[in-house]
């Protein structure tokens, strides 16, 4: 069975298979359809890029520099397996005239490090640090292709869908933190046509999963942490022991943990049912199973957990009491049990989510506005989009994108602009499940 993620299988020819697909992206962009020759997986992210972008050649936008990037860069999670990733990339990039770089979840390059021949010529399409390569903003490439489908994938030459890039071939694999499954970013190894290789995929791979093994190494934790952000089901970790809850049960956990006084039956059960007539044996039954699985942690008479439980929203509440704004959009990975319609826990999500969004727009930060902005819950807030616009300088070179992405809105809530968006953002919720504008692809649950 041919494998879908590499570009090139046994007996190709690399000239020729550049020569056709060539052909074939010159075909697509204009007008056509990509044709037989061309690799599903690239395929499908040609139409991703070409619904995203305006022209199949341009240069990726640079969104950090200086001290900004140096201090995202510093508390970015990935930041603790860097030297994991030069030990195991550094010598093979320089040695054999390749390059290795990281990235975050949002495609923003962090690291680029390797052949220093090679760094002056990615320089020259802006593969450097702090310019954004996922999809939306650099089209068909190894780290955001491997973002956008949540796996490892190899990007050979022309395949790449803007022109300037297709000199290169790159495999990139991404990073999950293996506590949460979030994730985090890609790690990716960019040179010649030599890389078209089942074992560059193959190393980029085992680094990812290396990181994702050092990454998950004890650390003094709570022996109970529970994690429902951006999660229909909660996950919960007692002393090393991984539950992957079902939907009544993560809400009746996500409701004890924010209320840790506990709460009577009458009041748990208006908190999961609202004002629906439900028989006091069906709450009873649910709390039965669920001290099945989890056993002393649930104490009753009031119901309430027993002991310290970390929670993935308390963690996010104490960054932001510290002021840690950017960390806080980083520890948020979506909506609290978004699918939930407990009336509870929309409460607990609605009252999260405003904290933080209130948090982006009067902090004036330009990179967390841009952390918010580039999420599938703030990708449509035209009041985070304006304000952004408003906090960058002029001589930032992402000015122009956000602009055109304010504009864009504007125009989607004419004729009532700003005061539009902010309604549109409240009548989803502020939590609406949204996959990126052009995707075709579902991202797979992880526990």
């Amino acid at each position: 069975m041919v494998n879908p993620w590499l570009a090139l299988v046994s007996g190709d020819d690399p000239a020729e298979r550049c020569r056709t697909v060539r052909g074939a992206h010159a075909a697509f962009v204009a007008g056509g359809p990509a044709g037989p020759h061309v690799r599903a997986v690239v395929a499908d992210s040609w139409r991703r890029s070409a619904t995203a972008l305006p022209a199949p050649e341009f240069l990726a936008p640079v969104e950090m520099t200086g001290a900004e990037l140096e201090g995202y860069r510093r508390t970015h999670p990935l930041a603790a397996a860097l030297p994991l990733f030069r030990e195991l990339l550094g010598s093979i990039a320089a040695d054999g005239a390749h390059l290795f770089s990281v990235c975050d979840a949002a495609g923003r390059l962090l690291w680029v490090e390797g052949h220093a021949g090679l760094r002056r010529g990615a320089e020259r399409m802006n593969f450097v640090p702090g310019a954004r390569w996922d999809e939306s903003h650099a089209g068909t490439n190894a780290p955001g292709t491997a973002l956008a489908l949540d796996h490892a994938v190899q990007i050979f030459a022309t395949e790449h869908y803007n022109r300037l890039v297709q000199p290169w071939t790159c495999a990139a694999a991404p990073v999950h933190d293996p506590r949460t499954g979030r994730l985090l970013g890609a790690v990716d190894i960019t040179g010649g046509d030599r890389l078209a290789t089942p074992q560059s995929l193959a190393l980029v791979q085992a680094t990812a999963r290396a990181a994702e093994a050092q990454l998950a190494a004890p650390e003094p934790a709570p022996g109970c942490v529970l994690s429902v952000l951006g999660r229909d089901e909660a996950l919960l970790v007692v002393d090393g022991r991984r539950l992957r809850l079902g939907r009544r049960h993560s809400e009746i956990l996500a409701l004890l943990a924010g209320h840790p006084d506990g709460l009577t039956g009458e009041q748990l059960a208006t908190a999961l049912y609202g004002d629906r007539p439900v028989p006091s044996v069906t709450l009873r039954a649910e709390l039965s199973r669920l001290r099945r699985l989890v056993g002393p942690l649930l104490a009753s008479r009031p119901y309430r957990l027993r002991g310290e439980v970390d929670t993935d929203f308390d963690r996010l509440e104490r960054e932001l009491a510290a002021g840690g704004l950017r960390a806080a959009l980083r520890a948020y990975d979506g909506p609290l049990l978004p699918m939930s319609e407990a009336p509870g826990v929309c409460r607990m999500r609605r009252l999260l989510e405003t904290r933080l969004r209130r948090a982006v727009l009067s902090g004036g930060d330009s990179a967390a506005l841009q952390l918010w902005a580039d999420t599938p819950w703030g990708e449509e807030d035209l009041e985070v989009w304006e304000r952004l616009l408003a906090a960058l300088p002029m001589s930032a070179p992402q000015r122009r994108s956000v602009a055109a992405e304010a504009r864009r809105l504007r125009e989607a809530y004419a004729p009532t602009g700003a005061a539009a968006g902010v309604a549109a953002y409240g009548a989803r919720g502020g939590a609406a499940r949204r996959a990126p504008r052009g995707a075709t692809f579902a991202q797979p649950a992880r526990d």
